[in-house]
Formats: C-alpha cells, sequence, structure tokens
C-alpha cells in the first residue's frame, strides 16, 4: 500500500511529488497518462527563473527527473474509479490494475474546449493564449485576434481591452451574444465578427500571422486569446469519493490545508477553486503535500502507540 497516491502528473502534482519525496519517509506513487493542459502550452513566460520562457512538455519532464530522484515512483495510467476502503482508499486503473493508499491527492485537472481548427494547436502557448492573468502581457499594444464562442469571447476581449486597442472578437461558433455586450465591445472600439474561422495562420514556430474566415477574408495578428467556455473540469473521481463540488464541477477544500471534505483527500491545482495559473499550481501542491506529510506522520504516531 501506498502513504500517498497522486493522482495526475501535471504541475500541481508534480510539485506536491517532489515535496513529499522530499521527506524520504514516505512511499509515493504518481499515476498519469501524459495528457493535461500543461502539455499544449509552447512557452510559460510568468515562472520564476525562466525570463525566456519553458514549456509545458519540458517543465513537467525536469518535473518527473527531479520527483524521481527522491524516491517518487510513476506509473502510466487513468485511474477510472475511486472508492474509500475502510481507512484506506482503493482505485481502479483504465489498464484494470488496482492501486490503494493512505490518502489521496487529487490533481486531474482541466481540459481547455476550442474547436478543431488548423493551425490553432501550434501557436498554443506561444503567440495564443488562454488566461489574462499569465498572459495578458503579451499582448500589450499589439494586434490581437480573440477566437471564441458567445458570451466567452466577449467577456475575454473586454478584459483584454485594457492591454490593446487592436482587438477584434472572432465569435467562431456564431452563439448567441446579448445586445448589452455587444454594445459594450462597441463602445469600448473592440471590432466583432461573427463568422467561422477556417484556419489560423501562422509563420515559423507558432507565430500567428492572422485567422482565415470562412469567406476567404483574412484578419492580421500578432497575438491571440482564446474563449469558447465549456472547459471541462475533471472532478469526477473526486465526486466519486463524496467530495463536495461547486456548481461548476470544481472542488471545494479547505484554503489553508486544500483537504477536501473527505478526511485523507486532497486536491491541488485547477481542480480547485483558484486563478488557474501555473504558478498557483505549484503552491497548491507544496501546500497539499505539507499537510498530507502531517497526516502521515499522525498515522504513523498512532500506530506506534
Amino acid at each position: 500500500m501506498n502513504d500517498c497516491i497522486i493522482v495526475g502528473g501535471g504541475i500541481a502534482g508534480l510539485q506536491a511529488a517532489i515535496q513529499l519525496g522530499r521527506y524520504s519517509a514516505h512511499d509515493i506513487l504518481v499515476i498519469d497518462n501524459g495528457s493535461g493542459r500543461s502539455t499544449l502550452c509552447r512557452n510559460y513566460h510568468n515562472i520564476l527563473g525562466w525570463p525566456e520562457g519553458i514549456s509545458g512538455k519540458e517543465l513537467r519532464s525536469l518535473g518527473r527527473q527531479q520527483a524521481e530522484s527522491v524516491g517518487v515512483q510513476f506509473a502510466n495510467d487513468t485511474v477510472k474509479k475511486a472508492e474509500a476502503k475502510n481507512s484506506s482508499f482503493l482505485l481502479t486503473g483504465e489498464s484494470g490494475k488496482e492501486y490503494n493508499a493512505k490518502t489521496i491527492l487529487l490533481a486531474t485537472g482541466l481540459t481547455d474546449r476550442f474547436p478543431n481548427i488548423p493551425g490553432l494547436v501550434p501557436t498554443l502557448g506561444c503567440t495564443v493564449y488562454v488566461c489574462p492573468d499569465c498572459d495578458g502581457y503579451e499582448v500589450q499594444n499589439r494586434k490581437t485576434v480573440v477566437l471564441g464562442a458567445g458570451k466567452s469571447g466577449a467577456d475575454m476581449a473586454l478584459l483584454l481591452r485594457d492591454r490593446t486597442d487592436d482587438l477584434t472578437y472572432i465569435n467562431h461558433e456564431k452563439t448567441a451574444v446579448d445586445d448589452d455586450l455587444i454594445g459594450q465591445l462597441k463602445n469600448k472600439g473592440i471590432a466583432y465578427v461573427e463568422k467561422t474561422i477556417t484556419k489560423v495562420e501562422c509563420q515559423g514556430d507558432g507565430m500567428i500571422q492572422g485567422v482565415k474566415l470562412e469567406d476567404g477574408t483574412v484578419i492580421s495578428a500578432e497575438r491571440g486569446f482564446i474563449s469558447f467556455g465549456g472547459n471541462k473540469v475533471h472532478s469526477e473521481l473526486a465526486a466519486q469519493l463524496g467530495a463536495e463540488l461547486e456548481h461548476n464541477k470544481h472542488v471545494k477544500a479547505d484554503p489553508r490545508s486544500k483537504m477536501t471534505n473527505v478526511t485523507n483527500v486532497w486536491i491541488a491545482g485547477d481542480l480547485g477553486v483558484h486563478a488557474e495559473q501555473t504558478t498557483v499550481a505549484m503552491g497548491d501542491g507544496a501546500t497539499a503535500a505539507i499537510w498530507i506529510h502531517k497526516a502521515l506522520k499522525e498515522m504513523d504516531d498512532a500506530a506506534k502507540t
């Protein structure tokens, strides 16, 4: 039986694994399938120590190496079922393998919803972004397009208006936008286009040049953001274990310890209720790990008496 199983080997899960491994007192397993939001980001620019940026894949690779160096084990699997068994937990993977642990950290994150537009993926995290708090800086005074749908895209465009006055919102899915929002876009000088995007045109290594529309029109751009709404929060395992969810499927947790309402079940990263930033996910992972260590030490002390 593992002392702790971390489900999800993204940024939050890896930071927790490193913290727990460095106690040199616990048997830690990370179960990960190699996917996740961070794998799509070509370049994080807001992380301490990486002024030129670092890709999500490279950060994850380095994090895994660091975790393995302190004794953390990894399993390539997707956990499909989670249940409490007496004073421990039983997880079942897609492979059919069962895993047992005294404590669980769920770092299963979320998946951004975006359509399969040719040319889009190579630009993500390079010149097209998701989070205005992380990367609003990158569009400062640059010709920017927001690729989105309905209210979600309109809200993103309005958020970015303080960064640039050359801004176009393309409602790719032609989802309804109410008159009030249309008025706000107009008043802020944001161009509004309701047409399907057929291609994101880029040059070199992920450098957006513009977007091509269904009528053949090309809107040039130096930078872009996506905001289609309907992101998928991977809280299924948390729900199976009885964790309390917010209305938007993010998992509630104690703000100090990151433990859910279920004893010995913690969460970290985008699964929780926070700003959805890589740096915040790191903090979540480290914080949860510290409290998991405390809980495991109490278990060990109790077993000795």
